[in-house]
């Protein structure tokens, strides 16, 4: 129920000290007179804004209607706002629609803007009623397009608390003719009170993002001190919220629905969603369901995308455009490492042909069975950590970077742990497991989570920093009950364990107040489900399939046209006979130029067992480098030795150099398997000496080299091509950006490949821009920058040590409050950065989970925490004190 931007990023609260993120979104209705207002916009159709206050039931509601492209009739669209905010927040969207052929509503609701009236929570006889008085006036407009008369050609949308009222207007009015809500809720009592217990923090920034409790209908504002005293819910409450919640008309919502949920998001979580689908496609209705990479606890929202999508969603079901491409039926954004160019987190989609819900696949993971007892302490406090409300964004995208912070106190949890994982695992869903649980007294309260642990033990993440509460009565302790975990997408590496967390306390719900003691047993092994119907999109051909016979033909006339040109090679060295690499005073210029350089006395060694890592941005001299390696161009002046013997085109020596660099190019019609062999041919050489099983194995192509190239995907290609490279087994390998147009977990095989080749002794260079993937499998940096050498030696020379995490924050940080931070316990040093926008911290024995709960108690307004990328820092230093 949030603001995402003037896109989707819908404002949770005002910018107040601590920023808490929002909650709820809005919506509200139009009908009345009013005045027109001009929108510019630099193309063509120029779009119309009128703006006027309607009457509605004794409301007045605050309204803007979009049109553009003359008096033509069109299908009309009505957007609703996130809660907290008002009809201006999601104006962009609105302009945008119109611009492409819609009649555009925009309100505020009631309660909000310049609205009156109570918030009522989308009461069917407020709120929704006030979209059907909206529908009424959009049939009176000459310029919008009836199904029958009084019926309009009508859409819905909305983020949140707007996503809601898209599902109820749906339930209620059958004029609705296709929705799509963004983050939004099916059932409010089960996002509010889940499994009966109360999700305060949440709840009480709800309220208070509200404009306070004054603003709500009085019912609303009764029933929410009346739980936030207690502590628990009662069947009334439950009662109030599900009645005005979207699963109340559940059987009458029928119409084709796009559903757009975020995976960061401990306030609607999927399982929001999972129920819609499984609802609306129950009843008939055309539906897809799109998983983005944010939600209510921030991270990316996709919103460019996602409107797109959404524009294209009506296209097809207002317009009734059957060619346009309203996606897969399920889609998923998958995160992983690291862009150098602008920090952000990489992102690519995967989908699948159905929605596979949330227990699709499933493999059992057997987890340590021994029964624990541990307590809930009096008062619920201290309570363990996982989403944080306005920071948990924040925190969950840390799980794509191998990062937790996530906390659970000595004595208040019980943890069952897997064995480690022969193979990695995929996550996506809600994994079950069947436990006994006994309470000393009353109710047991537990809060259940998954984690990711590392092979040593020392990192454990929790993906999304999502947790699920349960409340157990008395009559069903003593007995097995199923419990579904958080649903989430989450890839487990090889090596890793699972871990099963039941803790007794959570800060973001409430805990019973006195004392317990819980005892609890599994009763059977952790189901995870894998969804093996969703795949990452295959990409495209490039063009170097099809060109490689003509390239072929082009590198051979120019080998023929150098040779003449071709001087005698140096003697061979011996002093360099066990070195793979050694550049002495390397020098080219550009073509037909006379002091431009592309490398300019460049000079580096490198040695067996090495993954060396050549980095430098766009014209640092990489790809030149490379070329003159391979022989494939001549240096101007300065030397190349491979083990020991001079560098020439056409050189021996080269037989020992496997390369891949900008790409290699199979015949599509032929299996990977086919292509090697063509090509080992190619060299002349005898087949017993291609090693090829050898290769394959190190590659990790599997069956796959049975199947024709034009059925790879991008990152079967990319190994392929690998496969091809290391073909003979050469003893220095060169890599050039071989990780470009994979998804994460093919960077990561990509990674693996090429520890792997390097653990026999053997060498690889590598040249790419993903700075943690570098971080991680080079073990040498040679730094490059407008053709000169910067800086070479060892990874942990050149980033430098320590334990660095940056601090994001919402309001300048006061010099003494940055005083305490540096003050506490375990910290080593704190400093400002961002103009005081953020804060850079060394950790010095304490850990990040420590710093965030110290973070919380003094009141930093935390927006984000992260590592600090070292590497990166230490790259971009270097590179800005580069030498001309």
């Amino acid at each position: 129920m949030e603001k995402p931007t003037s896109r989707w990023r819908h404002r949770l609260l005002p910018r107040t000290r601590g920023r808490w993120a929002a909650v709820v979104a809005a919506l509200a209705v139009l009908v009345a007179a009013g005045t027109w207002t001009a929108v510019a916009d630099d193309s063509a159709p120029t779009v119309h804004r009128e703006d006027r206050i309607m009457r509605l039931d004794g409301v007045s509601v605050d309204t803007s209607y979009f049109t553009a492209g003359g008096s033509q009739r069109r299908p009309a669209v009505l957007i609703g706002h996130g809660f907290g905010g008002s009809k201006s927040d999601v104006r962009a969207q609105a302009e945008k629609l119109a611009a492409d052929g819609y009649a555009v509503m925009t309100w505020s609701a009631r309660g909000f803007g310049k609205s009156s009236g109570d918030i009522s929570l989308n009461a069917p006889d407020a709120e929704v009623k006030d979209v059907s008085g909206l529908i009424d006036w959009l049939a009176e407009r000459p310029e919008v397009e009836l199904d029958a008369k009084g019926d309009p050609r009508v859409g819905v949308t909305g983020a949140s608390y707007g996503g809601a009222v898209s599902l109820l207007a749906a339930g209620y009015d059958e004029r609705v003719d296709a929705i799509a809500p963004v983050i939004s809720y099916w059932n409010l009592a089960d996002a509010l009170f889940p499994d009966g217990v109360f999700k305060k923090l949440w709840a009480g920034i709800f309220v208070t993002s509200g404009g306070g409790c004054a603003k709500f209908e009085k019912q609303l504002c009764e029933m929410y001190e009346r739980v936030a005293v207690s502590g628990k819910p009662d069947t009334a409450a439950r009662e109030l919220l599900t009645e005005r919640s979207p699963v109340a008309v559940a059987d009458r919502i029928d119409v084709p629905a796009l559903i757009v949920q975020g995976q960061s998001d401990s306030l609607f979580p999927l399982g929001q969603a999972d129920a819609m689908a499984k609802a609306i496609s129950g009843n008939g209705a055309p539906v897809s369901v799109d998983w983005i990479a944010g939600g209510h606890d921030g991270g990316d929202d996709e919103g460019d995308r996602v409107q797109g999508r959404i524009g294209d969603w009506f296209d097809r079901y207002l317009k009734d455009d059957k060619g346009a491409d309203t996606g897969p039926a399920f889609r998923v954004t998958r995160t992983g490492g690291i862009d150098s160019t602008d920090g952000a987190a990489l992102k690519r989609g995967a989908s699948g042909d159905t929605y596979p819900g949330l227990t699709g696949g499933g493999e059992k993971v057997r987890l340590s069975s021994r029964t624990q007892t541990f307590s809930n302490p009096a008062g619920a406090s201290p309570p363990s950590i996982s989403a944080v409300p306005g920071i948990g964004g924040g925190l969950s995208q840390l799980s794509s970077f191998g990062v937790g912070l996530s906390l659970d106190f000595p004595g208040q949890y019980a943890r069952f742990d897997s064995a480690p994982l022969n193979t990695s695992l995929h996550v996506t869903g809600s994994p079950t497991v069947r436990v006994n649980v006994k309470a000393s007294q009353g109710d047991a309260v537990l809060f259940g989570k998954v984690y990711d642990v590392s092979p040593d033990g020392t990192q454990q993440v929790l993906p999304s920093q999502l947790v699920t509460p349960y409340r157990i009565a008395p009559a069903q302790q003593g007995k097995p009950v199923e419990l579904t975990l958080p649903a989430i997408d989450h890839e487990v590496d090889s090596g890793h364990r699972l871990r099963l967390v039941l803790s007794t306390t959570d800060l973001g719900y409430a805990s019973p107040s006195e004392p317990s003691t819980y005892t609890v047993s599994l009763d059977g092994p952790l189901t995870v489900p894998t969804a093996p119907g969703v795949k990452a999109a295959a990409a495209t051909l490039p063009w170097w399939t099809w060109g490689l016979p003509a390239a072929a033909v082009v590198i051979a006339a120019l080998l023929l046209l150098t040779a003449r040109r071709r001087t005698a090679t140096p003697a061979p060295d011996p002093a360099l006979d066990g070195v793979p690499l050694q550049i002495t005073d390397l020098s080219k210029k550009y073509s037909k130029s006379a002091d431009r350089y592309a490398v300019r006395d460049l000079g580096f060694r490198v040695e067996k067992g090495q993954v060396l890592g050549l980095l430098g941005p766009n014209g640092a001299g990489k790809t030149t480098t490379l070329r003159m390696l391979m022989g494939l161009i001549t240096p101007d002046a300065g030397e190349i030795r491979v083990f020991g013997h001079a560098i020439r085109p056409g050189a021996p020596v080269l037989s020992r150099v496997g390369s891949f660099v900008e790409g290699a190019g199979f015949l599509p019609h032929l299996s990977g398997r086919a292509n090697l062999e063509l090509y080992w041919q190619a060299t002349g050489r005898p087949a017993e000496d291609s090693h090829m099983d050898e290769a394959l194995e190190i590659a990790g192509l599997g069956d796959a080299l049975a199947r024709a190239v034009r059925t790879y995907s991008q990152g079967m290609r990319q190994r392929l091509a690998i496969a091809q490279a290391m073909l003979g087994m050469p003893d220095l390998l060169i890599l050039d950006e071989p990780t470009n147009g994979l998804d994460p977990p093919q960077i990561r095989e990509m990674r693996d490949v090429m520890i792997r080749y390097a653990a026999g002794g053997r060498t690889v260079i590598v040249s790419s821009h993903l700075l943690s993937e570098v971080e991680q499998s080079c073990t040498h940096l040679v730094v490059m920058d407008r053709g000169r050498l910067v800086q070479a030696g060892p990874v942990a020379e050149i980033t430098g040590s320590g334990d660095m995490l940056l601090v994001t924050t919402a309001a300048e940080l006061s010099e003494p409050l940055v005083d305490k931070v540096a003050a506490l316990p375990g910290i080593g040093s704190a400093v400002r950065v961002d103009d005081g926008h953020g804060l850079l911290v060394r950790l010095d024995g304490a850990t990040a989970s420590q710093l965030v709960v110290d973070l919380v108690r003094l009141d930093v307004p935390v927006t984000g925490v992260g590592p600090h990328r070292r590497l990166e820092d230490a790259f971009l230093t270097l590179i800005s004190g580069g030498s001309a």
